[in-house]
This record gives structure tokens, sequence and C-alpha cells, in this order.
């Protein structure tokens, strides 16, 4: 772009408007599209419903610390083959209701709040933007998310470490049930148990998107083609698995904290003191219990939310208004 001739003449910079924090908000609001809620809660449905046993594995190894007060497990089959002997397949999906309203409502959230950030970041740029956006974008994003969901996750946590098949060993009828109950005994904080981790787990979707950004913009780059370039499922998938597993090395152990923060069955006072006592208890190892049952699962649950996701919101968006 050509710029004026200098005339001699003095110029005066003009005042550029200050936003306040609303007026921020109101900008990143005005970048929100439903297409991106919608693509996004439909990948997190249906992911959930196909891997929700793998989930319900992945949560009783978390909070398994070597005491007597839960079944012990010595292998993701012998516990999912526990769980259907002594409770069905009702007990292998025991708590999928909330997983679902969780799943649905985060993903959904996440790709509406990251797309309607991003947009807001990329506006009245003709640059990409850097992986540092994309990270600081995905966790503005996360935050915003998990405030939204924390009680749901809390509800699908106590729903899937109810063991004991009767129903009157149970302390929770459904998801309505347990969320009256978490609420009334414990309060407001009941239900935000685990948050404070939760927001160290932001790190996680964070590192995912932008590895997922990066990824596909540097495949893209390779074979000539736009940034936003369609992919076919395959290529989704490969992008999708690799910042998947780049992820869950780099934080799976605040999962373990949480878990065991939202568990009824033990009563830790913060944090450190889970901290503590697993490295007391378990040492390094019991930060990641569960890992590989969590690999199993969310690899190939991220892979279909994606997929859906991405042919989900491009049909939307392609539509005419």
């Amino acid at each position: 772009m050509s710029s004026a001739p200098n005339t001699g003449a003095v110029s005066v910079p003009e005042a550029v408007p200050r936003l306040s924090v609303s007026g921020h908000l109101q900008q990143v609001v005005s970048h929100v599209k439903l297409g991106n809620l919608v693509a996004g809660l439909s990948g997190g449905v249906l992911s959930t419903l196909m891997l929700h046993p793998l989930d319900l594995v992945k949560i009783r190894f978390a909070v398994s610390d070597g005491l007597e007060l839960r079944p012990k497990y010595s292998g993701i089959f012998h516990c999912m083959r526990s769980v259907w002997q002594q409770e069905g397949l009702r007990g292998l999906y025991q708590g999928v209701t909330p997983n679902i309203w969780g799943a649905g409502a985060s993903w959904g959230l996440y790709f509406f709040f990251y797309n309607a950030i991003k947009s807001y970041t990329r506006e009245g740029r003709q640059t990409e933007l850097s992986a540092t956006e994309h990270l600081v974008s995905a966790a503005e994003a996360g935050i915003l998310t998990l405030t939204i969901t924390n009680p749901i996750w809390v509800t699908k946590t106590r729903l899937v470490l109810q063991y004991d098949a009767g129903s009157s060993g149970k302390q929770y009828k459904g998801m309505v049930d347990a969320l009256v109950k978490i609420y009334r005994h414990e309060g407001v904080a009941g239900l935000y148990k685990g948050y404070v981790p939760g927001l160290f787990g932001t790190s996680h979707g964070a590192l995912q998107f932008m590895a997922y950004e990066e990824l596909k913009r540097d495949y893209n780059k390779y074979r000539k083609a736009p940034s936003d370039a369609k992919l076919s499922a395959l290529e989704y998938i490969t992008m999708a698995a690799l910042s998947k597993i780049f992820a869950v090395a780099t934080t799976y152990p605040y999962q373990v904290i949480r878990a065991r923060l939202q568990d009824q069955h033990n009563k830790y006072s913060g944090v450190i003191d889970v901290v503590r006592r697993t490295w007391r208890n378990e040492g390094g190892i019991g930060f990641y219990k569960g890992i590989g049952p969590n690999l199993i699962r969310v690899t190939p649950a991220c892979c279909i939310t994606f997929v859906v996701y991405e042919n989900v919101s491009r049909l939307l968006m392609t539509q005419p208004n």
C-alpha cells in the first residue's frame, strides 16, 4: 500500500477510543456464530455416546488410590468386565446423562467462544494468527466454558463413582437429583469442586487447539493450499489425534487431581492436600493413573468431535442466511 506524499504539514494522530472491558466483550460477542455452537455440540454428543464406557473406566482408575474405599481393578479390561458382570450395560453407562450434557455444552461453547475470540483478534488484519495467539484464544475460551459447565462435571463424576449395583446403596438417583443434593449439602462450593485445577486444565485445550491449528496451517502450506482449505476426514483425524496426544501427555496429572477433589469417597482440603497425599501413597505414577484408558478414549473421541465439527460447521456456514 502506497503512503500519502509528505506535504510538510504536521499531522495530528487521531485519538483512538479506549474500550472498556464491556466494550471488548461486546465486540467479541459481535463475532459469535451459532453454527459453531451447533457443530461443536453435535460432535461432543456423538463422541460421548460412543465412548462413555471408556470414560467411566478412566475415572475409576484415576481415583483408585490403593485404599479400601472402592473396588480394585487390575487393568482396563478387568474393570470393564467387573462393571459389566456386576451392573450390566446400565453400569457401563452410569453418569452418561451429565456426560452428554457436559460434553455437548463444553464442546459447543468451546468452539463458540474460541472462534469468536479468534475472529475478534484477527479483525482488521491480513496476517494469520500466531501460535501464541491461538494458545491465548483457546485458553480464554476454556475458562469461559469451564465456568459455565463445572457443576455438570462434578455431577458426572459423582454418578460415575457410585459403585453399588443396588439402588438402595446409591446416593444419587440421577443428574437432577445429584445437582440438587450437592447444592443442598455442599452449596455452590460443592458444585465448583475441582474448578481451580480445572483452570489449569484449560491449558490442555489451549495446547490442543494451538497444535491443531498449527498442524492444519503447516499441512496446507505444504500442499500449497489456503490455510482454511477443507481437508479429508482422514486428514482431520490425523491432525486431531496428534494434537490430542500432545496435549494429554503434557497435562494429564491435573485430571487426576481434579477427579480426586470431586470424588465423594475421599475428603481433601484442597489441591495441595491431593498432591501431597497422592505423592506419599503412590509416588509420581499416581498422577498418571488412568492415562492408558484415557488416551484410548479421548483420542478417538477427539477425532470424532473434530471431524463432525469441521463438516457440520462448514455445512452450516455455507448455508444462505
